[in-house]
């Protein structure tokens, strides 16, 4: 399976404890598409809204295609996302819980589609964030311990 990684939000996973993925298709324009083939993406600002049984990225930010014209597309304009009802209806009733939220976590190529990770997160207060921190340093603690022995 090709896939290659256009843009990472590796802020959600340390702000969010993710519970839940998804794989979306995105509508896109064609100078989005020609901007994503040069890796001009950024996703640290966006999240997934749910509105009349579809769900739509916002606020991600996509560069201009460096040789488009006038028709070059808006940079955070809002996205459809491509998924079945039962997928938008399960995030649904995920997001109405108290504390849950659906933010994208990559962006992506595969087999020549662009598609979107999607997490499903409970934002992590700043404890977690900590005692999350320890635990990553001691794992790589731990690896770093084996790799010399």
């Amino acid at each position: 399976m090709s896939i290659k990684v256009i843009a990472s939000n590796r802020k959600a996973r340390h702000n969010y404890a993710i519970s839940d993925t998804w794989e979306a298709g995105i509508s896109l324009q064609g100078t989005e598409v020609k901007a994503l083939r040069q890796g001009k993406a950024n996703l640290s600002d966006g999240w997934v809204d749910i509105a009349e049984g579809e769900a739509f990225l916002k606020e991600v930010h996509i560069s201009p295609y460096s040789h488009g014209n006038r028709e070059n597309h808006p940079e955070k304009r809002t996205r459809k996302l491509l998924l079945h009802k039962k997928e938008i209806h399960k995030m649904e009733r995920a997001v109405n819980e108290k504390g849950f939220a659906l933010v994208p976590l990559k962006l992506y190529f595969k087999h020549g589609k662009i598609k979107a990770e999607i997490g499903l997160g409970k934002g992590k207060k700043f404890y977690d964030k900590r005692e999350s921190k320890k635990k990553q340093d001691s794992d790589r603690d731990m690896q770093r311990a084996m790799r010399r022995s």
